[in-house]
């Protein structure tokens, strides 16, 4: 009998292989597999259990890294950020006493048509527009509130013209990076 079943078994074969997709004519339903079961002893059963518990932890500590990645990615793209508005403000800030001298040669009085008060009013007003494309505002707070976040006040007057706590004069201008603050503006404040 394992003879005819061998013997049959092979012209089944030949007969699967023949068929393929294109000569088949009618389409025959998929069947469904019933799922496979198995049997596992507690044994093996305490191994996958362990094992599902190691998975999790995994997973919990991979996510856990990957958010701690991302925090750090974000931290150190603040500090560079910072250290370089920081880094820009301590150059500008240096050129400061330099936009105060020149602003002093430009107005001083004297002869409109000499070629040295051309030249200082020229460089004047190149330092101006390189603060400029820096970023970098010039704040002149003359009749506007005192605000101690960008204002240092070194004088007080009484003035009936005036309202209480406006700026009546600078002695010194104030610069402003964005919202920081490079040179408070020295003022005079009315009461």
């Amino acid at each position: 009998m394992s003879k005819n079943k061998k013997e049959n078994a092979e012209p089944m074969e030949e007969q699967e292989n023949q068929e393929t997709p294109e000569n088949q004519t009618e389409e025959q339903p998929e069947q469904s597999v019933p799922p496979e079961t198995f049997t596992l002893t507690r044994e093996q059963m305490e191994k996958l259990n362990n094992l599902a518990a190691q998975s999790a932890a995994l997973n919990d500590k991979y996510l856990r890294l990957a958010a701690e990645y991302d925090n750090y990615r974000k931290r150190t793209s603040r500090e560079k950020e910072n250290t370089y508005q920081d880094a820009k403000i301590a150059t500008i800030s240096s050129f400061l006493e330099v936009y105060d001298n020149l602003e002093r040669a430009v107005q001083q009085a004297g002869d409109e048509e000499n070629v040295h008060k051309k030249g200082m009013e020229m460089i004047f007003h190149q330092l101006e527009n390189v603060l400029e494309k820096l970023g970098v505002t010039v704040e002149d707070p003359t009749g506007q509130p005192f605000d101690p976040l960008k204002h240092s006040a070194v004088m007080h007057v009484e003035d009936g013209n005036l309202g209480e706590n406006v700026v009546s004069q600078v002695f010194q201008k104030g610069f402003l990076l964005g919202d920081k603050v490079i040179r408070f503006a020295s003022v005079q404040v009315a009461n």
